[in-house]
């Protein structure tokens, strides 16, 4: 007896939708994916139990033409192609002609449409693959779906669908996609009877946005437009300060289809790595235009997935892109004091002095200091219940006033600039405010880092032997001089390093590597660059490696654990887009471990070196692990909250 049969229509027809079909969010994105095909401007989804139950999906596209609706629901129609040559020059979002035919094969559809030539629409039923009616009705222009009972007739693949809300959300999240692709059709989203999502459809990128992430987002976006090589990129980035856990606020549109991909994800990331603190991952909507013949995207039934024939310079182009793009705007953020309390109940609180940001600080100044801080620690006092808020501030008042005047007794002295900053930190003498006019300072007229213009700035003091204050025009501006020193140095390194400035520097005992066989492989690969920027290293038997010489610049801190550190992040990466360029930002990345920490005293001269510095850089807002190394406050801030306006 033969053991193989060939299977019955309606049983393959339930295989088929199973590859495709997999959620509601499936159903909704077939359909609405034709409906964007169809020329459609306005498409409205309802649902109802997480489109379990009910799916209603209406356009005004251009409807069907009555003949063509039966054959729309067999496997493999379609009217997007018509060879297998179709396929390098696709430009629809639907191609396979099998969306139709595995919807109706799981559940009972109802199909109303109509043409403009049309006098009446056509509404035509089927039921589980099966053709149940096909009648006239009144209907206005385009097409309108209702999907009822998903997985009717296939309980075991009923059973695995999550929770009403869940299903809710994916089709929520596949929604905001398709805005984002397509921001010239209006959308809008309806879950059991309540809206959740509108966007107006007058085609600007960035009222999408603010639609549907809200205004924090869409004010902090950097708009991005960049060609090379063929691939069109148009966007927004988010400003570093827009940053999420996960990959989920990625998102890539490929020739108008939202598309996920490793490659990208890892370029833009790549980009990004100099703003954004580690484990955290930025904002980004980008739009590729790139022509069909460079792409594949008949890779999986859902059409998420696509490839490139050219990996790495795609990669190459997209990491410049966001790179360059990032570099161009002021990225300090803007710190705003929050309201402060008033009439509380009555709280014991220790008396302080209302400097809250005190120049740290040796001499005259610090013994004043130390002078009225014990004054302070002799008594405690109470804060009656209800203290009017005006005698607060005026009680206030009267104690900066007279700390100050005994503040302005101490003696000022010019900073020289003849220092460099030192590995040991120095003790500041008797300095309190310094102005400093650097000769090659570029500044803004009302920012900090603006290069066309000289200005001076006022380096105040340091707080917490970590932070420096900075006053500049009508902002204070604070400076962690740890993440400021790891900026300095990473960028120092990286310049020297492409201008080949540097020497090598024996080990004595070399550092042995044991290295896994994939981590050998792109050793291998990459001993040439590795040679070139001053590392000596030589295989020790089996996948072991002895490195006996390091670039100058990392002499100190070339230890074990750091090497192996830069050969993981190679084995993190794509070898195939392991440019010069990256390797050289990977090796610079090392000599941040130099950097002055936090808690280390620095004297007026080496801060005033390290700012100064810092200020010439091409991206001196953050350290090379995308923490800040700036903030500011503005003077205007800082008179809101003391009610000196209003």
């Amino acid at each position: 007896m033969s053991k193989i049969q060939v299977l019955d229509q309606i049983t393959i027809d339930k295989i088929a939708a199973g590859e495709v079909i997999e959620r509601p969010a499936s159903v909704v994105k077939e359909l609405v994916e034709n409906a964007i095909d169809a020329q459609a401007s306005s498409v409205t989804v309802e649902i109802k139990e997480g489109g379990i139950s009910l799916i209603r999906i209406s356009d005004n596209g251009c409807g069907i033409a009555r003949e063509d609706v039966p054959y729309a629901f067999l496997r493999h129609s379609t009217s997007k192609i018509r060879n297998v040559e179709d396929l390098l020059t696709i430009h629809s979002l639907g191609f396979r002609g099998e969306a139709l035919s595995s919807i109706a094969a799981v559940t009972k559809t109802e199909l109303i449409t109509k043409t403009k030539e049309d006098m009446f629409g056509t509404k035509y039923v089927i039921e589980g693959g099966k053709e149940v009616s096909m009648e006239d009705t009144g209907a206005p222009d385009g097409t309108t779906f209702l999907i009822h009972q998903l997985f009717y007739n296939v309980p075991a693949r009923r059973k695995f669908l999550k929770t009403a809300m869940t299903e809710a959300g994916h089709i929520q999240e596949l929604l905001m996609h398709l805005a984002l692709s397509h921001p010239e059709v209006a959308f809008r989203f309806i879950s059991n009877n309540q809206e959740k999502l509108r966007t107006s459809g007058n085609g600007n990128l960035k009222d999408v946005i603010y639609s549907l992430y809200g205004r924090e987002v869409a004010a902090n976006l950097v708009e991005i437009d960049y060609t090379q090589y063929g691939l069109h990129i148009k966007g927004y980035l988010g400003k570093p300060v827009i940053n999420r856990s996960n990959r989920n606020f990625e998102n890539f549109f490929v020739n108008g289809r939202y598309v996920k991909s490793s490659m990208l994800s890892k370029a833009v990331e790549d980009g990004y790595r100099d703003f954004v603190m580690q484990h955290k991952f930025p904002f980004v909507v980008l739009h590729f235009q790139v022509e069909g013949e460079e792409i594949d995207v008949n890779v999986h039934p859902t059409k998420m997935e696509l490839r490139f024939q050219n990996q790495q310079m795609v990669y190459q182009t997209v990491f410049e892109a966001v790179h360059r793009t990032l570099l161009e705007p002021e990225l300090i953020p803007i710190v705003e004091i929050p309201e402060p309390v008033v009439n509380e109940p009555c709280v014991e609180r220790k008396k302080e002095s209302p400097f809250l940001l005190k120049p740290k600080a040796t001499g005259q100044l610090q013994a004043v200091q130390e002078q009225k801080e014990e004054q302070v620690e002799r008594k405690k006092e109470v804060i009656p219940p209800k203290m009017d808020e005006a005698y607060f501030l005026e009680k206030m008042k009267e104690r900066v006033y007279a700390e100050h005047q005994e503040a302005k007794r101490v003696s000022k002295e010019p900073v020289s600039k003849e220092a460099p900053l030192q590995s040991q930190p120095v003790e500041i003498k008797e300095e309190v405010k310094y102005d400093v006019k650097p000769e090659q300072m570029n500044l803004f007229e009302e920012h900090l880092l603006k290069r066309e213009v000289k200005a001076d700035y006022h380096l105040i003091g340091q707080v917490f032997d970590t932070y420096w204050l900075v006053e500049f025009n009508n902002s204070l501006y604070i400076i962690d001089q740890h993440a400021a020193h790891e900026r300095v140095l990473y960028e120092r390194t990286l310049k020297e390093m492409k201008n080949r400035t540097f020497t090598s520097q024996y080990l004595s005992p070399p550092i042995i590597l044991s290295l896994s066989m994939r981590e050998a492989q792109l050793l291998e690969e990459h001993m040439d660059r590795f040679a070139a920027i001053g590392f000596e290293i030589e295989p020790f038997g089996g996948e072991e490696y002895a490195v006996r010489a390091v670039p100058d610049n990392l002499f100190s801190i070339a230890k074990k654990d750091l090497l192996m550190e830069m050969i993981d992040d190679m084995a993190d990466g794509l070898s195939t887009t392991m440019t010069p360029e990256v390797l050289d930002e990977k090796v610079a990345s090392m000599s941040c471990k130099a950097a002055v920490k936090g808690n280390n005293r620095l004297s007026a001269q080496e801060a005033d070196h390290l700012i100064g510095e810092l200020l010439t850089l091409d991206n001196p807002y953050h350290c090379p692990h995308g923490r800040p190394t700036i903030i500011a406050m503005t003077k205007r801030e800082l008179e809101k909250k003391f009610k000196r306006i209003v």
